[in-house]
């Protein structure tokens, strides 16, 4: 096939490639902050990726990427975890000190147009919907897994959840956000993106409130005493496109059987 990508593609095309592999993935992930040295679009671009490489491999299109994605006010035990003010109604990654905020929708709003995109995919045939999703946010997640539910137990076709992160420590880093692993990820994938200049020096602390990097123990109730970034899991000290590509990679590697055994069950059906 000349592109995955569906935007790209002529209908006839369209038709050729949906009648050889009734798949279509659906990227997604909200504009977030992801600190100062990283873009907004960290999400959807890992999404946008990983679906690509699996379409190359599994065959199907690849949608235009959806740059939304929800998330909910941090609960009192997350903010004393990252140092934030527990009297601060704080949304996501939207702490005080950052200069912009995220481009975050409703829960509601996210499920009615999915809903809607569900139901266009059913009109042009298509037989198993992937959502790569980029967003590791709880209640985004269990809003896509509950409208997969919701459209498994209506239709006859197909939908199927992937999040585009490897389940395994890569090197034995933990992603989390704007860490190691998001940053090695954006210096793979889009290296002008990224600019390590606008964080301090590695003598200087990265404190979770100012920065909004945040380290995995940290999200698992084990905060540093100051608030702080562990070592082992700063960007500016490991960080590297290697690693970047290499996580990518297992990511990929993982759900393509996931998403071949979809596939087959579909052909059984």
């Amino acid at each position: 096939m000349r592109t995955v990508h569906f935007e790209l593609l002529r209908p006839g095309e369209i038709v050729a490639e949906r009648d050889r592999c009734p798949l279509v993935y659906l990227p997604l992930g909200p504009l977030e902050w992801h600190s100062l040295h990283l873009p907004l679009g960290v999400d959807p671009l890992n999404a946008a990726y990983v679906a690509e490489q699996l379409a190359g491999r599994t065959g199907g299109v690849v949608l235009p990427t959806f740059y939304w994605g929800t998330e909910r006010e941090r609960s009192d035990r997350e903010k004393r975890n990252l140092g934030l003010n527990e009297n601060d109604y704080i949304i996501g990654m939207d702490f005080p000190s950052h200069v912009i905020k995220s481009l975050y929708c409703r829960e509601e709003s996210l499920a009615l147009i999915l809903r809607d995109t569900f139901h266009s995919l059913i009109q042009l045939k298509y037989k198993l919907i992937v959502i790569v999703n980029g967003h590791g946010a709880l209640n985004h997640i269990a809003t896509l897994q509950r409208l997969c539910n919701e459209f498994n137990g209506e239709s006859t076709a197909h939908c199927l959840l992937a999040n585009a992160w490897s389940s395994e420590p890569y090197d034995e880093f933990d992603m989390s956000h704007a860490d190691v692993i998001e940053t090695s990820e954006m210096m793979a994938l889009h290296p002008d993106g990224v600019d390590m200049t606008q964080l301090p020096p590695t003598s200087e602390p990265l404190a979770n409130t100012e920065f909004g990097i945040v380290d995995s123990p940290t999200w698992k109730d084990r905060p540093t005493p100051d608030h702080t970034v562990r070592p082992e899991c700063d960007p500016r000290l490991h960080a590297s496109a290697e690693i970047g590509h290499g996580f990518l990679q297992r990511t990929v590697d993982e759900l393509e059987p996931i998403i071949r055994t979809a596939l087959d069950d579909l052909h059984r059906a």
